[in-house]
């Protein structure tokens, strides 16, 4: 097989090991008695609900997902809404599953199912903020360069929903949080911005981080933070039934790739799964790393890169990173490299990602295109339509974040 289908099959086997379907059924316990509600928000949500269901027969519940990544299911309603900019079928999903909360009670048992996407697609304004505001607010943060966990944690202050607030409106209920992991370090209250956890950030410390990453906020948003906002503490007694569990995260997908790398023979190396940053910045390393690695290496990683907007392309951090990693490479030979998000989608665009290799930039400069003036107008995704290198591999079904591969040759991968 050439390097770019061995680095195709490595992200197919990422995934694969975080399918809902392959990996959520160890987690479940028995379906209790009584009345059982599930419910659920987030990219993998959907097909976390088919694989509920495949054990427990047809059950009750509403659970929000991306458009696009809605799955068939028996007795648990599917609803799709916007990500990541929230839209008004999200706000009016969550509402609806709010009110299925209210009527609940102590001897009912409630089964979350959180996945990364849940920040958008569970969406209540608190106070007096409007939708649109929080998607004003969303735009500019994703533009703004901050981390995930930045973001999120100014989203659990303008929430109605997040930060422990689901839990909270289920309480009596017993409730149970299975969570796929998105989120560098795998903290329960990051992933979806911590619907089932209690919020350990403050309205203060949000009003530090738009200021510290350039986002004025709307005048309503930043009044109720100035307030102090109303956030659900970790001791809350509203918390107390409830119990959260992440059951797939990054580290798993990272460990299937290097395990089929050494059953080749290779030598498989993990950076790690929780790497943050710019991404170009974080690729120009990865090239140092990939330079002086030995024929047969493969370099591995994941976490979630971020991309501070310059310029009016179309582009995603994986993207980004990977055509910021060919520019570095300069035509280095033997090296190849794949940068995708495990969910399918890298940044707002339909695509996952994309493969590079020695003749990269050969292939662009043929095309007439030039790779500098593509990054510096973050273009990524439309430098690799041209080129036809693009990662298309539809909705996915679930999410644990990116997932990056260097393969340093000249060994050609075995079948």
């Amino acid at each position: 097989m050439t390097p770019e289908t061995f680095l195709r099959a490595l992200f197919a086997r990422a995934v694969e090991v975080a399918d809902p379907m392959q990996s959520l059924a160890a987690a479940l316990p028995p379906k209790p008695a009584g009345r059982v509600l599930v419910i659920g928000a987030g990219k993998a949500s959907a097909r976390m609900a088919e694989a509920v269901e495949a054990e427990w027969g047809p059950c009750e519940g509403l659970v929000i997902t991306r458009y696009g990544y809605a799955r068939p299911c028996q007795g648990i309603e599917i609803v799709e809404a916007a990500h990541p900019v929230p839209d008004a079928a999200g706000e009016v999903a969550t509402k609806r599953l709010l009110a299925r909360l209210e009527s609940v009670g102590e001897g009912d048992f409630v089964l979350a199912l959180i996945s990364g996407g849940g920040s958008a697609l569970l969406i209540a304004p608190a106070g007096d903020i409007t939708l649109e505001e929080k998607q004003s607010l969303t735009q500019a943060l994703l533009a703004s360069g901050a981390p995930i966990g930045e973001i999120n944690g100014i989203r659990k202050e303008l929430s109605a929903v997040k930060g422990g607030r689901l839990a909270a409106a289920a309480y009596p209920a017993r409730m149970l949080a299975l969570m796929i992991s998105d989120v560098p370090g795998d903290h329960p209250g990051d992933i979806a911005s911590g619907p089932t956890v209690g919020n350990t950030g403050s309205a203060k410390r949000a009003l530090k981080a738009l200021d510290h990453w350039g986002v004025v906020p709307p005048a309503s948003i930043k009044a109720y933070l100035e307030k102090g906002g109303d956030p659900v503490l970790p001791d809350d007694p509203r918390l107390s039934r409830v119990e959260n569990v992440i059951y797939a995260a990054p580290s798993q997908s990272l460990a299937a790739a290097a395990d089929m790398a050494r059953a080749q023979g290779y030598d498989a190396q993990i950076l790690g799964d929780a790497v943050e940053g710019e991404a170009r910045d974080i690729a120009a390393g990865h090239a140092d790393l990939a330079r002086s690695a030995a024929p047969g290496t493969l370099i591995l990683s994941g976490g979630e890169l971020t991309v501070t907007r310059r310029g009016d392309g179309i582009g995603g951090p994986n993207a980004e990173y990977a055509l910021a990693l060919a520019i570095a490479l300069d035509g280095a030979p033997g090296i190849h490299a794949l940068a995708c998000d495990t969910d399918g989608v890298d940044g707002a665009a339909e695509v996952a990602g994309a493969v590079i290799g020695p003749d990269t930039l050969a292939k662009a400069r043929a095309a007439g295109i030039d790779p500098q003036s593509a990054l510096d107008r973050n273009d990524a995704h439309s430098f690799f339509a041209a080129i036809n290198d693009q990662v298309v591999p539809g909705p996915t079904l679930t999410n644990v974040n990116d997932f990056r591969a260097i393969f340093v040759g000249p060994e050609t991968p075995r079948d």
